[in-house]
């Protein structure tokens, strides 16, 4: 009897042991089961680790007469090795095409909607069923999807095309800035909003509650083709507005012609589309594409490069042997003399120590930091950033955005890492083109 009584009583203590363990013996161990976190690395990204350097022209920089340097520090984030090209930019523009013709189809074919889920339980709102196939060819879709091409009288040589301009994105994002000035906060006295926030559009309205920090947009996705010819006063460029974005042999090009405002889009669908996927396998943390801000473009730029006027170390655009570095107007306009007359293929010349490739020439690259010749001397030092949402009564000079890096038809003091430009949030250029980055999360590297 003892002896089964001991046992008893060493099981007792073990289950006892075991029960406290689990609420954490009444210590403070935190949520437990929450995984382990891993994030590998994004398909055609290279990771940008940490660090501080000093933003701004160096003493060797032509452009350093009236321009400050400040030592600034930067968090890590990933960053597409090549601009967006034109192949990547064509998925989004088919992609809100499909959008589109899906949607019409809906409205007399309800398989091309998804309005419940496999338990039968209703979807609010209904999302576009992507697994039904689509056949522009087919006979019963031809009238649903009639008014997405060019109307008849508008045809050339009577050739039935998609109307590039029906191709629109809208979107939704939450504006955490509006969100998280004191005003806007959240009274928890009275239990309500107090401030007031500023659409897009330039309009005030009440905070009532937090869906008034949602805000949204629509623009229209499908590149300015005409850029080529309208940058260019007396030229023959025809060839490259009429073929530069939908001959296969510009596929790996970097996409031009596309405004700030359509870049900024493109953001959100790569988002969207990368998100729709993690969630369909409940993967619950999800990820954010962005236009990268001036600092982080500099800091990327620069290749853990302290001194550098450019991305390669050193300061000439020559190797030893007299083969130009990059892509752009050397020689007084002798454009074919670094191997390319207008825009290259992504990835041409070597990457910089960061593994990033053309970040001076081939096309420079937008921001999305606001333009302020004075930004330096304000902006803080811990992940610096300046933006401003122009409004559409703004003056021109408000709805400038800053680009980077040169380009093709730029001479090499405009290839200088520190070196800034701009251009306007709504024009777009044969020479703009940009890349994503993405924060990231957890990295200690």
């Amino acid at each position: 009897m003892k002896k089964h009584f001991s046992i008893g009583l060493v099981i007792l203590a073990v289950v006892t042991l075991t029960s406290c363990n689990k609420s954490g013996n009444g210590e403070l161990t935190g949520v437990k089961g929450r995984g382990k976190w891993f994030e590998p690395t994004p398909y055609g990204m290279t990771f940008v680790h940490r660090g501080s350097f000093n933003l701004g022209p160096n003493d060797q920089d032509v452009t350093s007469s009236n321009t400050p340097s400040k030592t600034v520090s930067v968090d890590a984030f990933w960053m597409d090795d090549t601009e967006i090209t034109n192949n990547e930019y064509r998925q989004f523009t088919q992609w809100v095409r499909d959008s589109i013709a899906r949607t019409l189809l809906s409205e007399q074919f309800p398989e091309f909607m998804i309005s419940e889920d496999r338990k039968g339980n209703p979807v609010d709102p209904p999302r576009i069923n992507w697994d039904e196939k689509l056949e522009w060819d087919n006979p019963d879709y031809i009238e649903a999807l009639e008014t997405m091409y060019i109307p008849e009288n508008e045809r050339f040589f009577k050739k039935k095309e998609i109307d590039a301009r029906k191709l629109s994105y809208e979107y939704h994002w939450i504006d955490l800035k509006q969100a998280a000035r004191r005003i806007n906060m959240y009274n928890y006295e009275t239990q309500s909003y107090n401030g007031t926030v500023t659409d897009i559009k330039g309009e005030e309205k009440a905070v009532e509650n937090r869906s008034s920090f949602i805000f949204s947009n629509q623009t229209n996705v499908y590149p300015d083709t005409l850029c080529w010819i309208r940058d260019f006063t007396f030229s023959y460029n025809e060839p490259w507005a009429t073929r530069y974005f939908w001959h296969p042999g510009f596929d790996d090009y970097p996409a031009v012609g596309i405004s700030w405002a359509q870049a900024k889009a493109f953001c959100h669908w790569r988002t969207k589309l990368h998100n729709d996927f993690l969630s369909s396998r409940k993967e619950a943390t999800l990820q954010d594409y962005r236009l990268p801000n001036e600092v982080e473009w500099e800091y990327a730029a620069r290749g853990d490069r302290q001194l550098s006027m450019f991305p390669w170390g050193g300061y000439y655009t020559r190797e030893q042997d007299g083969v130009f570095m990059a892509n752009f107007k050397p020689l007084r306009g002798n454009y074919v003399e670094d191997g390319g007359m207008a825009t290259m293929k992504v990835g041409s010349y070597d990457p910089n120590d960061f593994g990033l490739y053309d970040m001076s020439g081939n096309v420079a690259e937008w921001t999305t930091t606001a333009y302020d010749e004075s930004a330096y001397q304000y902006i803080n030092d811990f992940n610096p950033n300046f933006e401003y949402n122009a409004k559409p009564e703004d003056t021109p000079a408000m709805k400038r955005k800053v680009i980077r890096g040169g380009s093709w038809k730029d001479i090499s003091a405009f290839l200088q890492v520190s070196t800034r430009s701009y251009e306007y949030q709504d024009t777009t250029k044969s020479y703009i083109g940009f890349r994503c980055v993405r924060s990231s999360f957890g990295n200690e590297f």
